[in-house]
């Protein structure tokens, strides 16, 4: 927020611009990240509007790249086996770090994940490391493509019935409220640019 003068009897006093600004956090808050949304406010306060156009922009590439990575494993959904995911081989014994680079997730992420029941590896007898089928990976990249927009692990446990039962209709209507989410975030953020 600009700075806020006071008055002779020492009491605060806001202009209209400190009712913009303020009107501008709020909206900027609704469609981004309460940090991002800060350090906006913060750069626009200091006169570096370019920084803060660059973060907007970041932070809108973000949810352009999402809404691209839902879509596109909207359509792996559609394919009963797949053997090459972003032209990287698929095996049906790929390990814990080589999911993850598949799928765009930290291997941690896939340990939480099995923790939770909604991913089952196999253990490899000769080293006890854990070995993942490409049925598997394909849950792995779904679970990574949602956990962002729309999923709660209860969620995410329907939605891999759905996915191991072939039941489209289900994972289309997931993957469709994926996007209509990833949607409503992109017009609050718009609302939030215009406030600036």
């Amino acid at each position: 927020m600009p700075d806020v003068p006071r008055t002779a009897s020492n009491r605060r006093y806001y202009t209209p611009l400190h009712v913009q600004a303020f009107l501008a956090l709020r909206s900027l808050i609704q469609g981004f990240e309460l940090p991002v949304a800060y350090d906006v406010m913060g750069l626009l306060k200091k006169g570096h509007v370019e920084q803060a156009l660059w973060m907007i922009n970041l932070q809108q590439y973000s949810i352009q790249a999402e809404k691209q990575r839902v879509e596109e494993v909207m359509s792996l959904i559609h394919q009963t086996g797949f053997s090459m995911y972003r032209n990287i081989q698929v095996t049906d014994e790929m390990k814990i770090g080589e999911a993850a680079v598949i799928a765009g997730v930290n291997p941690s992420a896939i340990r939480h994940w099995e923790k939770e029941g909604l991913i089952r590896a196999k253990r490899n007898p000769e080293n006890g490391y854990r070995v993942f089928t490409s049925r598997e990976l394909k849950k792995i990249i779904v679970l990574s493509s949602l956990r962002i927009t729309v999923f709660f692990i209860e969620g995410m446990k329907q939605l891999l019935e759905a996915l191991e039962a072939h039941d489209l209709t289900t994972i289309e209507r997931s993957f469709k409220m994926a996007l209509q989410k990833l949607n409503e975030q992109l017009e609050k953020q718009m609302n939030g640019i215009s406030e600036m």
